[in-house]
């Protein structure tokens, strides 16, 4: 059994190594298929896109209640027009 040294003011065994990396996933990271994701990236991604969709979701509902109030008025105003126009001939033809 091998004696420990003092390293930095404290024991360390000599047994200790560093962890073995795995070379083929180094080598070629795109056959890598086994990948750890940053939770908490994720998360603020995730909320993220949730956030834009929710945004775009209510601007879209909210451009198709001003289209439909546009639509609303400009069919109002036509059947305006029409009334008038029929309330003008009338009077013109009960002058004459």
């Amino acid at each position: 059994m091998a004696s420990p040294k003092v390293m930095n003011g404290t024991l360390a065994s000599s047994d200790e190594t560093f962890p073995a990396a795995d070379a083929q996933a180094e080598l070629h990271p795109a056959q890598n298929q086994d990948f750890q994701v940053d939770p908490v990236s994720s998360d603020v991604a995730t909320t993220s896109l949730e956030n834009k969709e929710r945004r775009k979701k209510k601007a879209e509902e909210r451009n198709d209640a001003l289209q439909t109030l546009k639509s609303t008025i400009i069919v109002s105003g036509a059947i305006l027009a029409v009334v008038a126009a029929v309330f003008v001939v009338t009077k013109k033809l009960q002058a004459t």
